[in-house]
C-alpha cells in the first residue's frame, strides 16, 4: 500500500534537489569561514586581474602623453597612486563579497535546514513502518 504522506515528502525533496537545491546543497557542505574565506581568496585574484587590466588599458590609451613625460613624472608618486587605488580598489570589493557571501551563505543554510528537518520526518516514517512489517511477522510467525 502506498503511503500518501511519505509521497508527498519525497516530491517536496525531489523538487528541492532539482531547484534550490542545486544551488544551495553545495554551500551547505562547507563551514561559513571557510566559504566566506574561498570567496575571499578568489575575490583577491579577481581584483587583481581587473586591476591590472584596467591600469593597462590606461597607460596604452594615454601611452604617446606618457613617453613624451616620463621624465618630467614625480614615478615613485604614480607608483604610490596606483598602489594606493589597488588597495582602495580591493578593500571595497572584499567587503562587498563578504556580505553578498555572508547573506548568500545565511540563506543556503536556512534553506537546508528545512531540507533536512524533512529528510528526518521521512526517516520516521520509514522506521514506523519496518516496526509494522516486523511487529506484523513476528506475530504471524513460522509455526513448524
Amino acid at each position: 500500500m502506498i503511503n500518501e504522506e511519505k509521497v508527498k515528502i519525497m516530491t517536496k525533496l525531489a523538487m528541492y534537489e532539482q531547484g534550490k537545491g542545486r544551488k544551495y546543497l553545495p554551500v551547505s557542505r562547507y563551514y561559513r569561514s571557510d566559504y566566506i574565506g574561498l570567496a575571499l581568496i578568489k575575490n583577491f585574484f579577481l581584483v587583481t586581474i581587473g586591476y591590472v587590466l584596467i591600469v593597462a588599458a590606461v597607460a596604452v590609451y594615454f601611452g604617446e602623453y606618457l613617453l613624451e613625460n616620463i621624465h618630467k613624472m614625480n614615478l615613485v608618486a604614480l607608483g604610490a597612486y596606483i598602489i594606493i587605488g589597488y588597495l582602495v580598489v580591493l578593500v571595497f570589493y572584499s567587503v562587498l563579497t563578504y556580505i553578498q557571501y555572508s547573506v548568500k551563505y545565511y540563506r543556503a543554510k536556512k534553506s537546508v535546514r528545512e531540507y533536512y528537518s524533512q529528510l528526518t520526518s521521512l526517516s520516521k516514517i520509514y522506521a514506523r513502518e519496518e516496526r509494522k512489517a516486523s511487529g506484523k511477522g513476528a506475530a504471524g510467525g513460522y509455526r513448524k
